[in-house]
């Protein structure tokens, strides 16, 4: 199943940093999202424009993960040729990562 099918993403940027947060619809989804959604995979899925480090924060209360990713953004919004200057379709892009679907604990 693709990541959106249980999940939705927002993303922000400061500098050559972006930063996209992915959060569970369902709080019961989050096991899946922390098991099949490591900072190592989004960087690999990202590997064409991230140079940088991945890192990956885990906040289990509000069902969520929140990726910093460095280096990503073409040297900044003054700095970028990028179409997406601010990284704001990556939320888009990272929601067709696929990850087993184990609908048995769905």
């Amino acid at each position: 199943m693709k990541l959106h099918d249980i999940a939705h993403s927002r993303t922000g940027d400061k500098g050559n940093t972006s930063n996209i947060s992915l959060i569970a619809y369902d709080p019961a989804h989050y096991p899946l999202l922390r098991k099949y959604v490591t900072a190592e995979r989004v960087k690999e899925f990202f590997s064409d424009i991230v140079q940088g480090d991945v890192v990956r924060y885990e906040l289990p209360n509000i069902g969520a993960l929140n990726f910093v990713m460095f280096q990503a953004l073409g040297g900044g919004v003054t700095r970028t040729l990028a179409l997406d200057i601010h990284g704001k379709s990556l939320s888009s892009a990272l929601m067709d990562i696929e990850i087993p679907d184990n609908s048995n604990i769905l």
